[in-house]
């Protein structure tokens, strides 16, 4: 294998992100303080949101956007068949069942049509993903929530700095609440860390809420008389799904170069077209449109693996040999062996088994050079002969 390897993804951590975490680590606050706060009100700021709640990790977003939006037993959440598991398994934690809708083959995103077609008189809530940081066609989805009284949940785990039309991912203009997540191979990191952020003041008060087992100490939501300033009153059955002052720290860091990290990941992807043009057999996945703007979070190429004459685990031993690493987003989430138990039925998503079966996720990272694009189109092209 070559020594110079590429991941599919890197964090890009400079040393004012390492100062920032040291002068969290001489503070007084460790865990939950006034940094948090700060984030909060930081990626209002870059995202045009109202409101936004920090937790512990994208899935807890997930989770507790459900939560506040009172899913439960009994209710149908309609998710793409095609996205992370987490998607899926936010409504499983809250007792509702997820609908799997099908997903255009060529960009992944939910096929608005076919979601129509899977409402039902228990149809609660819709979740679109926002899949390689591409939007989806948020007004079509607002428009069918509209019809059925569905809440609407962006999975915008892909989508931070992401634009359609003249609407910022994340303001919450064609949803009740958008997630976000900062895994190190996101667009900004807090280690692990998530979001939601939401234009209603009451969804967010809930979401606090929930981030922190339940517990009320605001005076004027307390049922009791307090004894004093240590009482404090539980309500709902919450989780400890906090964020700390320390990530908060680094995130605020990294959120200041949130438009440079985007653009940097543009460019590259506008390399990657250009170079992968002249490339037979490999068509990328999410080019964007005239309305939209993608954030880049992954940029995948749909490869006509049979043409090539290797199969897609061939290819990706071939490229890791040279140094290239890639991966695959995502496995269909109805042939996992806890659905189909549930009975999901594998076959019935011909738009989300056509798209899986010929992705594949490129570098792609802020850090990565010009000559990185050139190396890993010139491997691909070796690898597919």
């Amino acid at each position: 294998m070559a020594n110079d390897i590429l991941p599919y993804g890197r964090q890009w951590i400079d040393e004012d992100d390492i100062a920032a975490v040291v002068a969290a680590l001489r503070s007084d606050y460790l865990t939950t303080g006034p940094t948090v706060a700060r984030f909060e009100a930081a990626l209002c700021d870059a995202l045009g949101a109202d409101h936004a709640v920090a937790v512990c990790n994208g899935t807890a977003a997930l989770h507790a956007a459900c939560a506040v939006a009172g899913l439960g037993p009994g209710d149908e959440v309609l998710v793409p068949a095609l996205t992370f598991l987490a998607t899926a398994n936010c409504a499983r934690y809250v007792g509702a069942e997820p609908v799997f809708v099908d997903v255009d083959p060529r960009s992944g995103l939910i096929d608005v049509e076919h979601a129509a077609r899977m409402v039902g008189p228990q149809t609660r809530a819709i979740i679109p993903v926002h899949l390689n940081g591409r939007p989806v066609d948020l007004p079509a989805v607002r428009a069918l929530a509209d019809q059925h009284d569905l809440i609407v949940i962006e999975d915008a785990a892909h989508a931070l700095g992401a634009r359609a039309g003249d609407t910022r991912i994340g303001d919450c203009r064609y949803s009740d609440m958008a997630i976000f997540s900062f895994h190190p191979v996101k667009h900004v990191t807090t280690g692990e860390g998530g979001a939601i952020t939401t234009a209603k003041p009451k969804l967010a008060a809930a979401l606090e809420v929930f981030r922190s087992h339940g517990m009320v100490r605001d005076p004027e939501q307390l049922r009791g008389a307090s004894p004093g300033p240590w009482y404090y009153e539980q309500h709902t059955l919450g989780y400890n799904y906090r964020l700390t002052d320390l990530q908060c720290a680094l995130g605020l860091s990294q959120l200041t170069k949130l438009d440079r990290f985007l653009a940097r990941r543009r460019a590259l992807a506008a390399r990657y077209d250009q170079l992968l043009a002249t490339l037979a057999g490999v068509e990328p996945a999410a080019i964007g449109t005239a309305d939209t703007l993608s954030a880049y979070h992954l940029y995948a190429v749909h490869v006509d693996f049979q043409a090539s004459d290797r199969t897609r685990a061939q290819v990706v031993a071939g490229l890791r040999e040279l140094g290239v690493l890639t991966q695959v987003h995502y496995i269909p989430v109805p042939t996992q062996p806890y659905y189909v138990d549930r009975g999901a039925d594998p076959l019935a998503y011909p738009g989300a088994t056509a798209y899986y079966e010929s992705i594949l996720s490129l570098p792609l990272f802020p850090a990565m050079r010009d000559e990185d694009v050139d190396r890993v189109v010139a491997a691909l092209a070796q690898v597919l002969g």
